[in-house]
């Protein structure tokens, strides 16, 4: 089994971060000499986040953005940013969000994405999935009217949509949702639907600087291999040449984002004034089914071809309120902020086992 994650040093990340970084440019110049709370440091999304400011801090801001990372470290990774812990302008904190925090300084900037993404850990989990998406979110919309803050983010998700009817997909913003409130998904589902109705209250009530994003499937670089979600498990099955297993018959379709355009999409929502606002967040550009993605994932791993096979799963409830399709309509989001997809599913496949067969 390959490591959990990848390490510190990749190259793929590397180069991921600096074309952010200098895509991005004077877009983070308001991020100079301010703190930045980011919840869930060492999770997946927003550990390219804190490797963002790290690069921006030394190439692009007049001054250092000084950095509050804080997770309990329940499914996200301490190695995957600790090489970020000996710079002077962070500040790590294990810490869970659903209780009160006491900070020694005030922040200006709040990304919330702590949460427990994997469905096999939320439904294993699913008190604390229900407290870090309600209870945590409401702690942070405190903190940041305690703080009069000058904008957070909150990282929703596609789920909230459930499954939508095919005459709602794309799906835009303003679709409210096929979602079960009893089924196996629903500690998640329903919870980050919660979640996104006090951010909405707080915008009504205090006037609060909030934003949402809803990421459609986002995969790549750093991501956990032993997450439990499709794309880790096949890329980890592609990587130790193992037949890439389906435990579905493939034909429910997605829309897959390489990370770096989603960080891209969540620094330009963080630094705008799109106060109160909710956005799709993903690729709109390819729809396709699990086989189709399993059999690209092959082709991208190289010879010899690796068989793709179709399993039941153990789990009686694995495939229970699973949307059939999901593909974002991102009209908002390209209008608002002229943003577009860099990375196609190809070349983002690459990246990924790419970073994963490193060996430095």
């Amino acid at each position: 089994m390959p490591a959990a994650t990848v390490p510190a040093s990749n190259r793929v990340i590397r180069a991921d971060i600096q074309a952010l970084s200098e895509e991005l440019g004077g877009v983070l110049a308001p991020l100079a000499g301010t703190t930045l709370l980011v919840t869930g440091g060492s999770g997946f999304l927003c550990s390219y986040a804190l490797e963002t400011i790290a690069w921006a801090n030394e190439a692009v801001l007049s001054s250092p953005c000084r950095v509050i990372s804080m997770d309990n470290l329940q499914t996200g990774i301490e190695t995957r940013v600790a090489h970020l812990a000996d710079r002077h302008e962070f500040r790590f904190i294990h810490h869970d969000v659903s209780k009160p925090l006491s900070l020694d300084r005030r922040v200006d900037w709040i990304i919330h994405g702590a949460g427990i993404a994997s469905p096999t850990f939320y439904r294993k989990y699913p008190l604390e999935t229900v407290d870090v998406n309600v209870g945590g979110t409401r702690q942070m919309l405190e903190l940041a009217r305690r703080d009069a803050v000058r904008s957070m983010v909150y990282i929703s998700t596609s789920e909230i949509y459930g499954d939508p009817d095919p005459r709602f997909i794309p799906t835009t913003e303003d679709y409210r949702g096929n979602v079960s409130c009893t089924g196996p998904r629903a500690c998640y589902d329903e919870s980050k639907r919660m979640a996104e109705t006090l951010c909405g209250i707080y915008r009504n009530l205090y006037n609060s600087p909030v934003k949402v994003i809803r990421p459609f499937n986002v995969y790549g670089p750093g991501q956990r291999l032993d997450d439990r979600r499709v794309v880790p498990d096949l890329i980890s099955a592609a990587l130790d040449r193992r037949p890439l297993i389906l435990y579905s018959d493939g034909r429910a379709s997605r829309s897959f984002c390489y990370v770096s355009d989603a960080i891209r999409a969540l620094f330009l929502i963080l630094l705008s004034n799109c106060d109160g606002e909710a956005f799709n967040v993903g690729n709109d550009e390819r729809e396709i089914s699990m086989l189709d993605f399993a059999r690209e994932v092959t082709r991208v791993a190289g010879p010899p071809q690796l068989e793709v096979i179709h399993e039941a799963s153990k789990d009686p409830q694995y495939l229970t309120d699973n949307p059939q399709r999901r593909c974002p309509d991102l009209t908002k989001l390209r209008t608002r902020f002229n943003w577009k997809p860099n990375v196609g599913l190809t070349e983002g496949l690459r990246r990924t086992l790419s970073s994963y067969q490193e060996t430095e």
